[in-house]
């Protein structure tokens, strides 16, 4: 969604123009500020779904706690190398992303996209994995990756899955 000619401009602002080109009757809303702790339920209270396709830990943990708060399925996704996962969490039906992950991995213990890298195309394969994801969850009638991540190793050509059960301890 970000072109050569976007650059300097907010993402937030080239991703709505490129949503706008794409399909001038959708209605974008923007919002030009960092998620915090402070304002993350206010930005997702009211939504159906929420996507989460942020490249760090602590936004990741961020956006799946408020989503559990305020009973929202989470459509997650995250890329790095050759490699992608995408799965949907919804506390109130299975697990959330704290039942996979408990804890957040030490600081300087996973690589960071700018140190890893990412085949290019991988954000585009993983994020339309995501959509079709989000609109089942939204339309209904399909069975989402509740329960499930979706692996994908790109440069090997593989996808599988791996269950994620519930955590009984899970906060």
């Amino acid at each position: 969604v970000h072109t050569t000619a976007a650059v300097g401009a907010p993402k937030a602002d080239s991703a709505a123009a490129a949503v706008r080109a794409l399909n001038p009757d959708v209605e974008v809303v923007i919002h030009r500020e960092r998620l915090t702790a402070a304002n993350a339920l206010g930005l997702l209270e009211g939504w159906d779904v929420v996507v989460d396709g942020s490249y760090n830990f602590s936004t990741r943990y961020l956006v799946n706690d408020a989503a559990v708060l305020l009973g929202l399925p989470l459509v997650h996704g995250a890329v790095l190398g050759f490699n992608g996962q995408v799965g949907v969490f919804d506390a109130r039906r299975g697990p959330c992303y704290r039942c996979l992950h408990p804890t957040p991995p030490p600081a300087g213990s996973v690589p960071s996209c700018a140190e890893a890298g990412v085949l290019g195309v991988l954000p585009g394969i993983i994020g339309t994995m995501q959509a079709a994801e989000a609109l089942k969850l939204v339309i209904g009638g399909a069975e989402p990756l509740l329960g499930r991540l979706a692996m994908l190793d790109a440069w090997g050509g593989r996808l599988w899955e791996i269950a994620v059960a519930k955590s009984p301890g899970c906060p």
